[in-house]
């Protein structure tokens, strides 16, 4: 209570403008590099946090909740995403007007509301307005930290940082199904969203104490929705961030069909029960190892080389994955790791990469780019996602098709940006 009675009272100082100048803040704003990274870390992996920890627990809540359809229990995580996706559009241009910090405040005190909803929800209804509240929340930490990376560096280099930022991100999916799993084990599923609460109160005290705002008076901009709509037009407008755009939301598509079928995948198709988290946080290795790999290698290869042979390995293996799931429909478990290790190593590779390619451009406008490219590949990943998972039919197909379609649509887009 005490760090967010800190947070509140710098809320109110940075609104109505406080006596120190923006030199002394650029003065102070740069932390060490490696702290730097890890508070980007921790503010944008509470949204995986709130994703993959919730996957072990979706058998129990959908019993608990009396779900009828078993697919239907997948909008828990759903939810979430929908939530992400709209708080996404408003932080970035609010966080031009009235600094980075503030928005991260604001959007805790509102995930902490959503946490308490959930908590104390008595229906599934509840639960999932509770959920959408949550992502909304968790929008600001995760499109304000893309900006704050943006206000420091640039280019290659912002690729470089953002794909040490993802990788350690994505490295969360490991430990997170286990946490749930443990959770489930000596508790309720309630109990992970006083977690949640927890979490979000260590972050803002980390964030206030150590970090002073990112972006200076003097290159703030006042927020109107003329600008807004004109950020929008001008991010549309520009044939390589609207095509990598599409990009992204068909990648993270890919990402969100999965994960809403991963428990069914895991624990039904494959019965593995508790084995489950080890087996999701084996692809999440595959993912973060590959993420690491690209931060070593961007420099020297370049963003648009990596991301190209990425979609064009994904794409040859989602072909021989779908061949092999119509040849013969019991596909092993063994077979099915290889091709999901193989999958995700590309995502890995074009996570950071994209959405970097996207903000480069928009540097003049990072608060409202970093919305917009947010919001917009959501919204896609959301659509295409929920027709992946909910088109679960207790076989591998659908997935298979999905990632294929993604993986190839996204070469073509991406080849086409470059040729113009």
């Amino acid at each position: 209570m005490w760090a967010w009675a800190c947070s509140i009272r710098a809320m109110k100082s940075d609104i109505t403008f406080t006596t120190k100048t923006d030199h002394q803040q650029a003065q102070t704003a740069f932390m060490p590099f490696a702290e730097f990274v890890a508070l980007m870390v921790s503010l944008m992996s509470l949204s995986a946090l709130c994703i993959d920890a919730m996957l072990p627990m979706l058998g129990a809540i959908g019993k608990d909740m009396q779900v009828e359809n078993a697919n239907h229990v997948q909008y828990v995580i759903s939810a979430m995403l929908l939530g992400l996706a709209l708080g996404q559009l408003i932080y970035g241009p609010l966080s031009d007007n009235y600094g980075r910090k503030t928005m991260v405040y604001i959007g805790m005190l509102l995930f902490s509301a959503g946490s308490a909803v959930s908590l104390l929800s008595g229906n599934f209804q509840i639960l999932l307005i509770g959920r959408v509240l949550q992502g909304f929340g968790a929008a600001s930490s995760r499109i304000v930290t893309v900006s704050m990376v943006r206000d420091r560096y640039s280019g290659r280099d912002m690729a470089r940082v953002m794909s040490i930022i993802m990788g350690t991100f994505i490295f969360v999916p490991m430990v997170a199904p286990a946490i749930g799993q443990v959770i489930l084990i000596v508790g309720h599923w309630r109990y992970i969203f006083a977690m949640f609460l927890i979490i979000a109160t260590i972050n803002v005290a980390w964030m206030h104490f150590r970090l002073s705002e990112t972006l200076p008076r003097n290159k703030r901009k006042p927020f109107r929705f003329r600008v807004l709509w004109n950020g929008i037009k001008e991010v549309m407008a520009n044939h390589i961030t609207r095509g990598y755009i599409i990009c992204a939301g068909l990648v993270f598509g890919g990402l969100v069909g999965y994960l809403t079928s991963a428990r069914q995948i895991f624990q039904e198709y494959y019965d593995t029960g508790e084995w489950f988290a080890i087996y999701f946080s084996g692809l999440a290795l595959a993912a973060g190892c590959a993420s690491f790999l690209n931060s070593r290698i961007v420099k020297r290869f370049g963003m648009r080389l990596i991301a190209r042979y990425a979609f064009i390995v994904m794409a040859i293996a989602s072909t021989i994955f779908v061949a092999f799931c119509l040849y013969q429909s019991a596909v092993p478990l063994p077979v099915f790791m290889l091709y999901a290790v193989i999958t995700f190593f590309c995502m890995g590779l074009l996570f950071g990469n994209i959405n970097a390619i996207a903000m480069e451009p928009m540097g003049h406008i990072a608060g409202v780019a970093s919305a917009v490219i947010g919001a917009s590949s959501s919204a896609i990943s959301l659509i295409i996602g929920g027709i992946i998972g909910l088109s679960f039919n207790m076989t591998l197909l659908p997935l298979g098709i999905g990632f294929l379609l993604t993986s190839a649509a996204g070469f073509l887009i991406q080849r086409r940006v470059e040729r113009r």
